[in-house]
């Protein structure tokens, strides 16, 4: 079932996704040739209703150099 805060949440985490990728100074297509993925799913990631499975949402930190914990919204960058 979907509720509101779960798509407030979703949003939100899309929004530090965005900015962190931005930050990064890659394009989507380097970060997802790094993660072993398309660029497309990296695309969806930041626009759809889709999250990445917890290995992968791993990976993308990794890649991102940035904490999972302030992607999920839980620690301050």
């Amino acid at each position: 079932m979907r509720t509101k805060n779960n798509s407030v949440r979703l949003a939100e985490i899309q929004q530090r996704l965005r900015e962190e990728i931005k930050n990064s100074g890659m394009t989507q297509r380097e970060i997802a040739a790094a993660m072993g993925v398309s660029a497309q799913t990296v695309s969806r990631y930041m626009t759809d209703d889709i999250f990445p499975a917890l290995d992968t949402l791993a990976r993308l930190c990794e890649v991102l150099d940035v904490s999972a914990d302030y992607i999920l919204g839980t620690e301050k960058n």
